[in-house]
């Protein structure tokens, strides 16, 4: 075991004035199991780089000799074309496959992936391969960035079990079912902070939650000490005021009754009030002082407004006896299903990848008259019916086509630009990032950027395929707490557990 250790570390990015990380320092140990969260653009991956040596920073980072690997690995194009086996060198040096088949044997995938070009294998089966690659070496600490990103329900379990059997590595992700199950120390980054505690995310979330109510209930007690110190130091300035014009006014020869004495008393009874109010005023600096800091890594999540349509039919989606296939293939993508979707319904829709989740949303979206969708699988037998007027809000998994500046993508797509900055503030975007192009945005931003879409186009149906991918965990606390206050009829994608437990009325399995 041995302990990587950060003193006062600085960073920024050449050319930006804000810095990433300010003069920040903690200790970890390699023998952990560390879960590393914090919001969306915060800098989790950068740090990362960081200890991967691949920017220049100001500080220390002393890591005692430790070897570090990091997952994803990267695959060209090329490489693409290539059987699996032939590009595991190129990720690691000396790596023997009888380490890598132990390793994929542990998560149920045939070794035959090995031999398979990489551009066939599934999004689960390319995390299983590369884990079992990462985990194949010695004395190494590994950083694991976002490993359940577009995996179904089986594969996240699956990837799970198996983190949870392993030790020494950092994982970064916002799936709170998987900290809670595979970590044993937390790495937080905060608003101004980065801090590390003992236990899982729940852990560390009721912690959290206590020292926030704690810190509000400070901040109260700041606040009325602080109007009490300033109504003192008014008074007093008032009264040294007051005396200080006594004491100009007065006249020796016209006030024989008063000693020649007074006006020097007065004098220096002013003096006292005045380092009185100097006093007050240092002890209001001070107040102010600790309740900024009190309230520095305060996460004060703004609520999220929707405005649900009410459709006059009970029944929004209807499916009977429902098969389907591509054109380019004979295989039933669907086979069968019949369904309903009633109007107050959040309906999840699960199954593997594969199964023709995504799909059914796009045929639904198609046939749509509201939305401008064009997709035409061949429905081989039985019915999809929708009902004529439906208004549709869709939040793509794909991101892709983020491209330009905010404010020319609100004008292309009829967007309030104004109401959309204050949704994205409100899932902490910061204001420099209306300005740069949402090319540079991170996966997470770019999400929120469809979400904040989909919350700003009044409906009858919200249908979101893999909303969360990416998302931090308080924007997901966030989300679910906006759904379960406006109450919208949803259809969804994805494979966040906590999410779907806490929001599903209903599961459909497809097969």
């Amino acid at each position: 075991m041995a302990q990587i250790n950060v003193v006062n570390l600085t960073f920024a990015y050449e050319g930006n004035f804000d810095n990433v990380f300010e003069d920040v320092s903690f200790s970890v140990d390699t023998n952990w199991k560390l879960g590393f969260i914090g919001r969306n653009g915060k800098g989790k991956t950068t740090f990362a780089q960081l200890l991967l040596g691949k920017y220049e920073y100001t500080g220390n980072i002393s890591t005692s000799g430790v070897v570090f690997d990091y997952f994803p690995y990267n695959v060209s194009t090329t490489d693409l074309e290539k059987p699996t086996y032939e590009i595991i060198p190129q990720w690691k040096k000396g790596c023997e496959d009888w380490r890598v088949i132990c390793e994929i044997n542990k998560m149920n995938l045939d070794p035959e992936v090995l031999y398979r070009p990489f551009k066939t294998l599934s999004h689960g089966e390319r995390t299983k391969v590369m884990l079992a690659v990462l985990f194949s070496g010695e004395n190494n600490f590994l950083i694991i960035d976002e490993p359940t990103n577009h995996l179904d329900a089986e594969a996240r379990e699956c990837i799970k079990v198996y983190l949870a059997s392993k030790k020494g590595f950092i994982l970064i992700s916002h799936d709170r079912d998987i900290l809670d199950a595979v970590t044993d120390h937390i790495l937080i980054l905060n608003r101004k902070t980065i801090e590390v505690q003992a236990g899982n995310f729940s852990s560390w979330w009721e912690n959290k939650q206590k020292k926030d109510s704690y810190s509000r209930s400070e901040n109260e007690k700041h606040l009325r000490e602080i109007q009490k110190l300033k109504n003192a130091a008014d008074k007093t300035s008032r009264w040294a005021e007051k005396s200080e014009s006594s004491k100009i006014g007065y006249d020796p020869i016209e006030e024989h009754d008063r000693s020649i004495n007074a006006r020097s008393y007065i004098g220096s009874k002013t003096k006292k009030l005045k380092q009185r109010v100097k006093v007050y005023e240092k002890r209001i600096n001070r107040e102010i002082k600790e309740k900024e800091n009190l309230l520095q890594d305060l996460e004060e999540v703004e609520a999220l407004k929707l405005m649900p349509q009410i459709f006059n039919n009970e029944t929004l989606v209807y499916a009977k006896d429902y098969c389907f296939k591509y054109s380019t293939s004979d295989k039933l993508v669907i086979r069968n299903l019949s369904f309903e979707l009633k109007r107050g319904e959040r309906v999840f829709l699960q199954g593997q990848n594969g199964c023709g989740k995504s799909t059914f949303i796009k045929q639904i979206l198609s046939m749509n008259e509201n939305t401008e969708y064009n997709f035409s699988p061949n429905i081989v037998s039985g019915e999809l019916r929708l009902p004529t007027g439906l208004k549709i809000s869709y939040i793509s998994q794909d991101t892709s086509f983020l491209r330009g500046y905010l404010k020319d993508y609100c004008m292309d797509n009829g967007l309030d630009k104004s109401l959309m900055l204050s949704i994205l503030k409100k899932l902490d975007f910061e204001r420099v990032q209306f300005e740069k192009p949402m090319e540079s945005y991170s996966e997470g931003q770019k999400k929120k950027v469809l979400i904040a879409t989909g919350l700003l186009i009044p409906a009858h149906l919200y249908i979101w395929d893999e909303p969360l991918n990416y998302i931090d965990v308080f924007s997901r606390i966030q989300i679910e707490d906006l759904i379960l206050k406006y109450n919208p009829t949803m259809l969804i994608v994805d494979h966040d557990v906590k999410f779907r437990d806490k929001i599903a009325t209903r599961i459909v399995e497809l097969s």
